[in-house]
């Protein structure tokens, strides 16, 4: 079967859209919408993110109609695992798109994500460290051509900002309680993923990433050309870090490259960055805009 599909990824916190057609991408859409705001303190989803999530759902049920996308494949990822209240959302994402969202479990979103960050890399530049930082959850995926190991590790920009940065801007012993809890995780990964240091590539997904290149560029526009397989060395992203770190949110806003709404989460989602480079030794991160939604999109078309 030909046409374009669409890939949607229900993150914990944004929504996101691919339509592609023949491995060529027709229209990539993202929003923050927070569906997993609160949620780790709660253990549900709140009610004001499942209705903002559905009403980014419906917008992108027009995209996909426009251009005739008949094959939808939909997942919600960490906000979603930990809701006892998931079919809520489920029920209502399923009346707008017409599938109902899958629940991935970590192992499959690492899959996932390692799949769409890889397929345009040389495998010569293996073997990769694919990590993808999202809001709730990290997933840590190593290999070449395929999966060797993986881990989902439980955090994210939100889950540690929600946790441990309570102050703006967070004080010195938050950031270092929040780089703890980092090290543990990656303690983890070590373990479980044991040559996950010897990596020859450290691959970078998510909006923590490309925000981090954006500001070290000076992007006030986005621009997925300059984002895409840009290296972030290890100084520059200290250097970024140092500083949304120390600013106050109103004045963090200002940074060329950083989106307005992710800026109260940025600096949660940068001490796992900043970890992980630390923790392993890694001189740079290989930023990838290709990620689970291009894994995703592959695996309709097989």
């Amino acid at each position: 079967m030909t046409g374009p599909v669409a890939a949607i990824d229900c993150g914990t916190n944004s929504t996101r859209l691919l339509v592609a057609e023949g491995g060529t991408t027709l229209d990539r859409q993202m929003r923050i919408t927070r569906l997993g705001r609160d949620t780790d303190a709660t253990g549900a989803l709140r009610p004001d993110a499942v209705d903002r999530t559905v009403e980014v759902l419906r917008e992108y049920r027009s995209i996909m109609d426009r251009f005739g996308v008949e094959r939808v494949r939909a997942t919600a990822t960490s906000a979603a695992r930990d809701a006892a209240n998931r079919d809520v959302f489920f029920d209502a994402a399923e009346d707008v798109l017409g599938v109902r969202p899958e629940l991935l479990s970590g192992a499959r979103e690492a899959e996932l994500s390692f799949r769409g960050a890889t397929a345009d890399l040389d495998p010569d530049l293996g073997p990769f460290l694919v990590v993808d930082i999202g809001g709730g959850s990290t997933e840590f995926a190593f290999g070449t051509t395929e999966v060797l190991g993986s881990l989902s590790c439980d955090m994210g920009c939100v889950r540690l900002t929600e946790a441990y940065l309570h102050h703006d801007p967070p004080r010195p012993d938050e950031l270092s309680q929040a780089l703890s809890i980092v090290e543990l995780h990656l303690q983890d990964v070590a373990r479980e993923v044991p040559h996950a240091g010897d990596a020859a590539t450290f691959v970078g997904l998510a909006g923590t990433v490309s925000a981090a290149a954006a500001v070290e560029i000076g992007l006030a526009d986005y621009d997925r050309d300059r984002i895409h397989h840009f290296r972030l060395t290890r100084a520059a992203a200290e250097d970024v870090f140092r500083t949304l770190a120390t600013e106050a949110l109103a004045d963090r806003i200002h940074n060329p490259g950083l989106e307005r709404e992710r800026a109260d989460v940025i600096v949660g989602g940068m001490c796992v960055l900043v970890g992980v480079m630390r923790y392993f030794g890694f001189d740079e991160c290989l930023v990838s805009e290709a990620d689970i939604l291009d894994g995703l999109a592959a695996s309709i078309t097989g």
